[in-house]
């Protein structure tokens, strides 16, 4: 049976599942949540304890969260693309990058968001500047983690997490100068040809992004 993702071509965690299935070319079928695809939504709202996705559907296995997808797919439908690394020592500190990108990068970018989407009159201010702080923060530990480690080769589960969350991050708060080793990595993971695949299916629902989408990426 052909697998099946159900998710959003502007969802963040959405671009972390394709990500693997583009890079290890994956067959499956793409079932894009929307007010167009009403069924897809009532599926999602009872697959998901909070009616989230990604959710992929792999026969009579249902998958839910980003990470666990990514995960299923390493040990379900291997590929080219070492999405986990054999080394246990090299696998533990994939996943805990996994957990930096996704809790406070793209935290730091969902705190934004939230705040646009919550304020009718306008984000909390207090929100939006904690957020940011949160961003640089993070920017900044691992601009030292990437001085004294070296990343895992693409496309591994890391690459999932960051390349999605530094996109829109960058949009909330630019990566500063002083993180020289950040803002080459983002650019590396755009041009990879799986994200740069997810960027562009994007591209028609830039205008949804709720602090405004920069004219740029």
């Amino acid at each position: 049976m052909t697998l099946a993702l159900y998710g959003h071509p502007f969802s963040s965690y959405t671009w972390k599942a394709l990500i693997p299935l583009y890079a290890n070319g994956t067959a499956f079928e793409f079932r894009e949540v929307g007010e167009e695809h009403p069924q897809n939504a009532e599926f999602v709202q009872a697959a998901h304890p909070a009616g989230k996705f990604p959710v992929l559907v792999d026969g009579d296995i249902t998958v839910i969260e980003a990470t666990s997808v990514v995960e299923h797919l390493a040990l379900r439908h291997p590929g080219p693309a070492p999405l986990i690394p054999e080394d246990p020592a090299q696998a533990s500190v994939t996943r805990m990058l996994d957990r930096v990108f996704d809790n406070y990068v793209m935290g730091g970018v969902m705190r934004v968001v939230m705040a646009y989407i919550v304020g009718k009159n306008g984000p909390d201010p207090a929100e939006v500047t904690a957020g940011k702080e949160g961003l640089l923060r993070a920017y900044r530990w691992i601009e030292r983690w990437l001085e004294a480690n070296t990343l895992p080769p693409h496309v591994s589960l890391v690459t999932c997490a960051a390349a999605p969350s530094l996109f829109y991050a960058d949009w909330i708060e630019r990566i500063p100068e002083d993180c020289p080793r950040l803002a080459a990595l983002r650019a590396e993971l755009l041009a990879l040809p799986p994200v740069a695949r997810c960027v562009d299916d994007a591209r028609p629902y830039r205008p949804l992004f709720p602090p405004g989408a920069p004219d740029r990426d």
